[in-house]
């Protein structure tokens, strides 16, 4: 009996990670089963994309429902806190030149690796290419696109940096008001806790959540993965893992002295939850909980996840450096230092306005594409491995907003002894 009960409690403290993993495993090995078996006569990719599918999407609906209150409400409240509009500036710059740095050197190592195993690349008949292009902004009407118009319509369409514009001047308006700011600063704080609440009971779903996401991309991608663009696919998941390893743990240790295997020890909720979503929006909420886990304080991770969700693309600079030299390749064209510079260049401020959602890294790859001359058909090369592709590169990304909010907030700590002495 006394057995029994022990067993229990055990079952009952197993972390959200590892029901994550086991989720993780489940989806795999369902999505490996049905490669080879008919279910109801249907094909097994059918079969998981009608009914297993859907579930995954009531998922990823949920944690996009609550990311928009969770964006709004979190980074008003971090202004709040920091009840000094000079100090959300401070952080907020700290913020952009760690992800622009760190975006710039992403894109450098992908070149690097991708011109080291260049002769590795298979040619292959590009006359087949083909990818329609979504229209891109200039570069004036992205910076007009980033101010709301109204209130409401950035909300119902959940287009973040408006979001994120909103949060600021809501939380500027409330320091400003003083004492007749109070009871508006009051409620925005219950609401907040009432959807991280709503949140914690979403979470709580994501193993079923994680199964249903990664079965139907196994089940429609497993034979891909034997084909020649496995080279492509190898060399951006090292890059992935170098990026992590170096960048972020030397950052980690250096800057906020929390040990790098902790600081991954704590990250595997949110890295399992981003592999198998590949939505560094849909998985803010988990990279909050790790980040708060790892030392950041909430004010701080509120207002600097959020923010790096939508402008930190360190993974999305990865894919895109592996792939234009993979691209260029294939059609024969040699880049120059020149264009080497310009691709670093674009993909680092590409980033900021491209959506932390699944498939946004085609459209930045279509923007370093054409930055170059590169025809940007050569997506079409690439294009069916775009969900392996984003899966780890979504993880790239949360990733470094954890460091970022760790890194923020413990600077932070440090300015504010200074001031005190």
């Amino acid at each position: 009996m006394a057995a029994e009960q022990g067993n229990a409690v055990s079952k009952k403290k197993m972390p959200l990670a590892f029901w994550i993993f086991v989720g993780l495993v489940v989806g795999v090995g369902s999505g490996l089963l049905l490669l080879n078996i008919k279910p109801f006569g249907m094909e097994g990719v059918d079969f998981a994309k009608t009914y297993i599918q859907p579930f995954g999407t009531i998922f990823l609906n949920l944690l996009k429902f609550i990311v928009v209150p969770i964006v709004l409400l979190s980074i008003t409240c971090g202004v709040i806190s920091m009840k000094d509009i000079k100090r959300v500036g401070a952080i907020g710059g700290k913020t952009l030149v760690y992800y622009l740095c760190t975006t710039a050197f992403a894109v450098t190592l992908a070149l690097i690796l991708a011109t080291l195993a260049k002769d590795l690349f298979v040619t292959l008949d590009t006359s087949g290419a083909a990818y329609q292009a979504a229209e891109q902004q200039s570069l004036m009407d992205t910076i007009v696109a980033i101010f709301p118009a109204n209130f409401v319509q950035p909300l119902l369409d959940a287009t973040m940096l408006q979001v994120i514009v909103i949060a600021l001047f809501l939380g500027f308006g409330i320091l400003l008001a003083g004492e007749k700011g109070l009871l508006a600063g009051q409620v925005i704080e219950s609401f907040n806790e009432v959807f991280l609440k709503i949140m914690d009971l979403i979470i709580r779903l994501s193993p079923i959540g994680v199964a249903c996401l990664i079965c139907p991309v196994v089940a429609e991608n497993g034979p891909m993965l034997l084909t020649n663009l496995v080279m492509v696919l190898g060399i951006t998941y090292l890059g992935y893992i170098l990026h992590m390893a170096i960048v972020y743990s030397l950052t980690v240790k250096t800057l906020a002295g929390v040990s790098p295997l902790r600081f991954f020890r704590e990250m595997v909720p949110a890295i399992l939850m981003a592999f198998s979503s590949a939505s560094s929006v849909g998985t803010l909420p988990f990279t909050l909980e790790s980040a708060e886990r790892l030392g950041a304080r909430r004010e701080v991770a509120g207002f600097v996840l959020p923010l790096g969700s939508t402008i930190n693309m360190d993974g999305t600079a990865i894919y895109q450096g592996v792939c234009v030299v993979f691209i260029a390749a294939c059609y024969g064209v040699d880049l120059t230092f020149a264009q080497i510079v310009t691709i670093i260049l674009t993909a680092t401020l590409a980033s900021i306005g491209t959506a932390g959602v699944p498939g946004a890294g085609i459209v930045m790859l279509g923007m370093v594409l054409e930055s170059v001359g590169l025809p940007i058909a050569g997506i079409g090369l690439v294009v069916g491995f775009d969900r392996i592709f984003d899966m780890g590169r979504t993880v790239v990304n949360i990733t470094g907003d954890a460091s970022c909010a760790v890194i923020v907030s413990k600077l932070d700590e440090k300015r504010a002894l200074r001031n005190q002495k």
